[in-house]
């Protein structure tokens, strides 16, 4: 579920070891979704500011990649950590001030069971390729007050497919599953694992979800 040797290879690493793109995920019909590797690489933009705003406590950041969010809340005075299966992308987080792990979400992790925030930015809900099963697996990591960020897809979108990381240019990763998930399939998803929608809210033309423990 955890796709870690798409994630380690070229040409990911390439892209985040020089902070550009291009980079696509490809389906094997051909269709490519673009990745902002650029953006990542960067200090938080403004849609990003709205989730560091709504952060309190301890905050995992699952998916971090460069650890621009990682970094950023530890300036703000977070205990902050973020996990990536990419070793160039732990790496590039410690670069840029934050604390990282290599490891999956799906693998033990520090303080199981007593984060107060966890993200999932950037897609990051489509890790494993199950968004039941991921948001299944964030209620054992989160105390039960804790909140959980979730990123969503702009458009009405549920699906899980086989893709590849992809440079655009003829150099491809292993195949793995990934998920696009909107808002409405969100929310159909937490309610299914036991997790309420507090907020919704989208800036620059992406969308956010909040999430907490159901009664």
């Amino acid at each position: 579920m955890t796709a870690a040797p798409a994630w380690t290879a070229d040409p990911y690493a390439l892209a985040l070891r020089n902070g550009r793109g291009p980079l696509f995920l490809r389906r094997g019909d051909g269709w490519l979704l673009p990745l902002d590797v650029e953006r990542w690489c960067e200090a938080p933009d403004r849609a990003d500011r709205t989730v560091l705003a709504r952060c309190r406590g301890t905050v995992l950041d699952i998916g971090c990649g460069p650890g621009r969010l990682v970094a950023a809340l530890a300036a703000r005075g977070h205990r902050a950590l973020g996990i990536d299966v990419s070793p160039e992308a732990v790496a590039r987080t410690a670069r840029a001030g934050g604390s990282a792990l290599h490891r999956s979400v799906f693998d033990p992790l520090p303080g199981e069971g007593r984060w107060d925030t966890a993200l999932l930015i950037d897609g990051n809900i489509g890790i494993g390729g199950d968004p039941a099963a991921l948001l299944s697996r964030m209620a054992e990591v989160l105390a039960a007050t804790g909140t959980l960020i979730v990123e969503c897809e702009d458009v009405d979108v549920d699906e899980h497919c086989e893709v590849r990381v992809a440079d655009g240019r003829g150099a491809v990763g292993t195949p793995f599953t990934w998920a696009r998930t909107g808002v409405r399939a969100l929310t159909a998803h937490a309610a299914a694992t036991g997790w309420s929608g507090t907020r919704r809210w989208t800036t620059a033309g992406r969308a956010f979800v909040e999430l907490r423990r159901s009664p």
